[in-house]
């Protein structure tokens, strides 16, 4: 009798393990990995994109918070190693069209993240409005998923751009402001992404807004270079791409944006 109950027990132990292996552990279908401190796996992008230009507007205040966001420590940027080495490619391609890359944003702590989530459900705090969403009413940022509770940006492997006139020592004209909420700054407003005709069609904007053709076609200058080198565009944003293999899919990182040790 006492050996048929240790057997019993050692089965029902056996369903228990494999139960918990099959809830706790990873698999490649539904992987579980927390947020980690880890930098390791990442590079300073200036030291891997030495021509590419620096403007972290959330270091700053010009963003459409107003204030500097919570974890941008320096006015630096940072990359796995995997976007930068694919980000070196484009700036080696854009250079030879005679432009540089201008870097507004790339691996965003999941505390900044947090921070806009913070500000969007403040309905009071509209400083910025007229810079970056004057057609919208604030409260409709969730809704139209403006603010989200996660970032790709988290992730290590997006970064958000413009291209740099060498020629006229200026920012490319792209015919909006990076962060601008609304239409007009999807890819394919007022034009088809995918052939890079422009089309004019401004129907999108709520009042009216438009841009040119040559403005449509800086945008498409960036979009080919981007994709031709590995990274993979945003359709609600000219300027977000990430890399289309990007090494931590399902990690979100949460260590400050500051220079690497």
């Amino acid at each position: 009798m006492k050996q048929k109950n240790l057997w019993m027990f050692v089965a029902i132990l056996a369903i228990i393990c494999g139960a918990c292996v099959i809830t706790c552990c990873n698999s490649d279908d539904d992987p579980v990995v927390g947020p980690t401190e880890d930098s390791s796996q990442f590079v300073t992008l200036t030291d891997a994109v030495p021509d590419a230009i620096l403007e972290i507007r959330y270091y700053g205040t010009y963003n459409f918070v107003g204030t500097r966001i919570d974890g941008y420590e320096e006015p630096t940027a940072l990359l796995t190693k995997q976007a930068a080495q694919a980000l070196k490619a484009v700036s080696d391609d854009v250079q030879q069209q005679g432009y540089r890359l201008k870097i507004y944003d790339a691996y965003r702590p999941q505390k900044g993240v947090d921070h806009f989530v913070r500000w969007a459900a403040d309905l009071n705090a509209t400083e910025m409005k007229p810079y970056f969403y004057p057609d919208l009413d604030k409260s409709v940022l969730f809704e139209q998923e403006y603010i989200y509770e996660k970032s790709g940006h988290t992730r290590g492997s997006t970064v958000d751009l413009t291209l740099f006139d060498m020629n006229t020592e200026k920012e490319l004209d792209m015919g909006g402001t990076f962060d601008w909420f609304g239409p007009e700054s999807h890819p394919d407003f007022c034009g088809d992404p995918e052939t890079g005709e422009y089309t004019g069609d401004n129907s999108k904007s709520p009042s009216g807004r438009t841009i040119t053709e040559e403005q449509f076609q800086h945008r498409m200058i960036l979009r080919r270079a981007m994709l031709a080198h590995g990274f993979k565009p945003l359709d609600s944003e000219w300027w977000h791409f990430t890399l289309r293999d990007e090494p931590f899919p399902d990690t979100y990182f949460t260590f400050p944006v500051k220079q690497l040790k």
